[in-house]
């Protein structure tokens, strides 16, 4: 199975060498991909050394010549360490570009809570006219990249290692059954989580005799609302259905855009995620994702627990 981001970096440096309007931007993460591109294009593939807000301003001022940037490095040194200049330089100045992070939440954790952040697809969130895409496998990392830079705009994507065993047609954004069941449960999985997710739904089969709609969506912003309201569109008569909102960042962090697509149906929300306290611990990603209750013993846990908590 290929890396996600290798996948990144061999689109990447295909779409500038396609494209004479599109430029590539980094701070020293990833030189060792970009290499032949910084040759054949010296003018368009630039390494600014570790100075990200140096990074997303020079990526805005391209934009601002006409040019397509992307622009590169990890999530937290991209999004939390520059967010000023992406809020201003891409923002405020409402010009194009695809911002591409990579090593969010649990890849880095071995290294530190430097290299960790949960809580960079929330700020995205904050910049008006982000779409953001948190693809599932290498695949869909390549999907999202050239849609959006087929349509142009502002797009955030978040790559990690952790992949998904099936592969979506995400390019549209929209919402996908990964396994059709009741909608009287319905679990919204986000990018990586899916395998999870639907294994902790075959688990609530056996223990709570519910099957479970999982859907998949590989784009947060905008999110496919309509799609989601068609799941729920055959909840038994006087149900209330429970809606599970499963996100590899921030728990909560799509809770408000779910709950007001929803406001015409009255349900029940379950957030997931990771939490607000700090992970001291070093250990393996798997080990993170199991503290958070992001494997699939902990998922199916917690939707156990809201639907033991309603019928009692």
């Amino acid at each position: 199975m290929t890396d996600p981001r290798t996948r990144f970096a061999d689109t990447a440096v295909d779409l500038v060498d396609r494209d004479p309007e599109t430029a590539l931007v980094y701070a020293e993460i990833g030189g060792q991909f970009f290499g032949g591109a910084a040759e054949r294009h010296p003018d368009r593939v630039v390494n600014v050394g570790i100075r990200e807000q140096l990074l997303v301003n020079v990526g805005a001022g391209m934009s601002l010549a006409g040019m397509f940037p992307i622009v590169h490095t990890f999530a937290p040194f991209l999004v939390e360490r520059a967010y000023e200049q992406i809020k201003l330089g891409f923002g405020h100045q409402d010009v194009d570009g695809l911002l591409v992070s990579t090593g969010g939440s649990v890849d880095m954790s071995t290294t530190g809570r430097t290299h960790q952040t949960d809580a960079d697809v929330a700020l995205i969130d904050a910049i008006p006219g982000v779409s953001i895409h948190v693809p599932g496998t290498a695949a869909e990392v390549e999907a999202v990249m050239r849609a959006a830079h087929q349509q142009r705009g502002r797009h955030y994507v978040r790559v990690t290692a952790q992949q998904n065993s099936t592969t979506f047609d995400v390019a549209d954004g929209r919402l996908h059954i990964a396994r059709p069941g009741s909608s009287n449960l319905v679990i919204l999985a986000v990018g990586p989580t899916l395998d999870a997710a639907l294994a902790a739904a075959t688990e609530i089969a056996h223990t709570e005799g519910i099957e479970a709609t999982v859907c998949y969506t590989a784009t947060v912003r905008p999110l496919d609302t309509d799609g989601l309201s068609r799941a729920l569109a055959h909840t038994t008569s006087g149900e209330h259905p429970d809606v599970v909102v499963v996100e590899p960042y921030l728990a909560g962090t799509s809770a408000h855009v779910v709950s007001n697509a929803l406001l015409d149906r009255p349900h029940r929300l379950l957030s997931l995620g990771h939490g607000r306290a700090e992970r001291r611990l070093y250990g393996t990603p798997e080990q993170h994702l199991q503290v958070s209750g992001l494997d699939a013993t902990g998922i199916a846990r917690s939707v156990r627990a809201l639907i033991r908590a309603h019928a009692a």
